[in-house]
């Protein structure tokens, strides 16, 4: 460990002007920012003005410049999460796992055991049980979804058949009581009651999910259908459990609308039915920013009719639709995209019930109803996709009044699934679609299917979706160490919640014999300090941005060289819950720092707030099993009264330490060291 000794030896208090200096500096130029071209070379950084300096580089190819580039909806609200797939599988054994199912998928009044969706939901839960985790099972269900579904233990039954496991019920949720974990020797796995009886489900409510969590290690949510949701069993509970995982149909899923968003065929349709153009005018934009064209087949279409001037049935006009509707048009025609509506409809008559009449779009006599898409129409939409590479048909093919004579959907999946077996890259959304696609199509693996549109309306809208979001983060890139340091056989140094960089950076510039890399959760502050990088030009240091909780391991584990020490300095703690004070500390952390760090390895661990530092120093110790222990007598550094360092040992503060010192508070700090003697 002379490497290290010498970072204490080599870095005095002597050196707090120069680094403070450079502080200052770093401060000032936090603004920069790269200026990428717009080609396939745009991760190069052409030229850089700062104060009147220009300074020209090149950026080291690397995930991080690469999602700055990239497409905002798609790296803000589908991040690249953990998932059950790529998780330990040993780590699960013994551990109490509780999975958010899909009812709509597992309770249907036909349960389809070869349904892919079927297969991936059952595959999750045998996964876990195989694993040697101790399963609680919840969701919530109604007699909308499957008649036979009256109470817990119907469901309870349902399941058990399904796979082929002893699944029992267990009431601690209304009777308000922590789960009792003798009540596993009852059967092979435990299911919850009703969460849709309760209010504080919808609600989110702190205390409920406390009460559904208590006990659980690990979550994994498997409902899909509900990311678009705010509630208790998706995401008030990730708060509480150990590791929150994606399972597999929720994994797939998200795959498949990653693979929609993505632009990697040309040219590229949307078929959109449904209605309420109004509320889902964003996710419209977005689709005629990325389209080719857009073809409407639902009450949509005479939104768009109407704001174009034609004549419509003033029925089927909707409520604020119109304004929508033309900035839709404008927004289109600015982006050289086609805005397509059908030409012609079959319409029935209320006092001719049986009887269908095809009629223009734009003549439909008084007493007439639009029902299904004429024959004009299906030949239109064929001719247009069958030139398209990539389609996406979300929403379904219908209007106010249904009637059995309707086939429009079926058509229109007969067409999608002919192109399909060609190369075209197709997607099917909502369960109108997938329905009609499953019934005309004797295999639906050549599409990506997503049941449920809700959740792609929210995406499609650039929003984020919670029960994503709520879900543990992953590093998904191979990094190319050697494009983020000179030099990546040196030893390393990993600064967790790196901030506004100052220590790193500061640390960087006086030891150029370390590599230092900063793990920061917040993307602007992780792009300022690799500008800062490149401003100075820094080669041995390098900033990623990511939840250091989840990714740690993933992250260092592929590193060349040896992790020599890992810092945490004062993580923002939680007031208003002290009991849960930095909640980012967990022992999945705690135990990938101590497992990565070489022998003789060090962490340095501080805060301003004494309960926070003392929570760090028990977790470290607890979950190290033994590999980590307090250093004393660190090179002569004096020890406060409770074995808290009198002074940091590197001689460089981090922007808040300073804050600290200047208004004359105290730091708490402390120093482990990973022990030999486990060779």
């Amino acid at each position: 460990m002379a490497q290290l000794l010498n970072i204490h030896n080599g870095i005095m208090l002597s050196n707090k002007l120069s680094f403070f200096a450079t502080s200052k500096l770093l401060q000032q130029n936090n603004s920069c920012s790269y200026i990428r071209n717009n080609d396939a070379s745009r991760n190069r950084l052409q030229s850089f003005s700062q104060g009147g300096c220009e300074v020209a580089d090149s950026v080291r190819s690397s995930p991080e410049s690469k999602a700055y580039v990239g497409d905002e909806v798609v790296s803000d609200t589908l991040p690249h999460i953990q998932t059950l797939r790529k998780f330990p599988k040993q780590e699960l054994f013994a551990k109490v796992v509780m999975v958010r199912f899909d009812s709509t998928i597992l309770l249907g009044e036909e349960l389809d055991l070869s349904s892919q969706l079927v297969s991936e939901a059952l595959f999750t839960i045998k996964y876990l049980h195989e694993a040697g985790a101790k399963l609680i099972l919840a969701s919530d269900w109604s007699i909308k979804i499957n008649s036979t579904l009256v109470d817990a233990e119907s469901v309870a039954d349902i399941l058990s058949s399904a796979l082929q496991l002893k699944v029992v019920t267990v009431r601690c949720i209304s009777s308000k009581i922590s789960l009792d974990m003798e009540v596993f020797k009852k059967g092979d796995i435990l299911l919850l009651e009703n969460l849709s009886d309760f209010k504080e489900e919808v609600a989110n409510c702190p205390k409920f999910a406390e009460l559904l969590s208590s006990g659980v290690d690990i979550f994994v949510n498997d409902s899909f259908s509900q990311s678009h949701k705010i509630l208790a069993s998706t995401v008030g509970v990730a708060r509480f459990c150990y590791a929150c995982l994606a399972g597999f149909h929720f994994e797939e899923s998200l795959c498949q609308l990653k693979k929609a968003a993505k632009l990697d065929k040309k040219p590229y349709v949307a078929i959109i039915g449904g209605g309420n153009l109004y509320n889902k005018e964003a996710a419209l934009h977005y689709l005629a920013s990325r389209c080719d064209g857009l073809f409407f087949v639902g009450m949509m279409s005479f939104q768009i009719m109407h704001a174009l001037g034609l004549s419509v049935p003033s029925s089927l006009v909707e409520k604020d639709a119109h304004k929508a509707a033309l900035d839709l048009i404008q927004f289109a025609h600015h982006k050289n995209i086609n805005i397509i509506y059908p030409k012609d409809f079959w319409c029935i008559n209320s006092h001719l019930p049986n009887h269908l009449e095809m009629f223009p779009a734009h003549f439909i006599p008084d007493g007439w109803v639009p029902v299904d898409l004429g024959t004009r129409s299906l030949e239109e939409l064929n001719s247009l996709i069958t030139k398209s590479k990539k389609i996406i048909w979300i929403g379904p093919v219908k209007f106010r009044i249904s009637t059995k004579h309707i086939n429009g959907a079926s058509n229109l999946a007969r067409m999608l699934c002919k192109l399909s077996q060609s190369n075209c890259d197709v997607t099917v959304v909502g369960g109108m679609a997938c329905k009609a696609i499953t019934k005309e199509s004797s295999s639906a693996l050549g599409f990506n299917m997503v049941k449920n549109a809700s959740v792609v309306w929210e995406f499609l809208k650039g929003r984020k979706l919670p029960g994503i979001m709520a879900l543990d983060r992953a590093f998904p890139f191979e990094i190319d160490w050697d494009a983020a340091y000179s030099d990546p056989a040196q030893p390393l140094v990993v600064d967790i919640g790196s901030g506004n960089g100052l220590f790193l950076l500061g640390m960087a510039r006086k030891r150029k014999d370390l590599n230092f890399l900063g793990l920061e959760i917040n993307a602007k502050l992780v792009r300022r300090c690799l500008d800062s990088v490149h401003l100075f030009g820094i080669t041995n240091g390098y900033f990623i941005e990511t939840n250091a909780t989840s990714t740690f391991r993933s992250i260092v584990s592929s590193y060349p060289g040896q992790l020599i020490l890992v810092s945490i300095q004062c993580p923002n703690p939680d007031f208003n819950k002290p009991e849960h004070r930095w909640r980012m500390m967990k022992r999945s952390l705690v135990e990938a720092v101590a497992d990565l760090l070489t022998y003789d390895g060090k962490v340095f661990l501080q805060s301003d707030i004494k309960e926070v530092a003392v929570r760090m120093k028990e977790q470290f110790l607890e979950y190290s099993k033994g590999k980590l222990a307090l250093v004393q007598d660190h090179c002569d550094t004096k020890i406060k009264q409770g074995a808290w360092l009198e002074e940091n040992p590197f001689g460089v503060r981090s922007d808040w330490e300073q804050h600290v010192f200047d208004r004359g508070a105290p730091m708490y700090r402390l120093m482990l060291s990973k022990l030999a003697t486990l060779i």
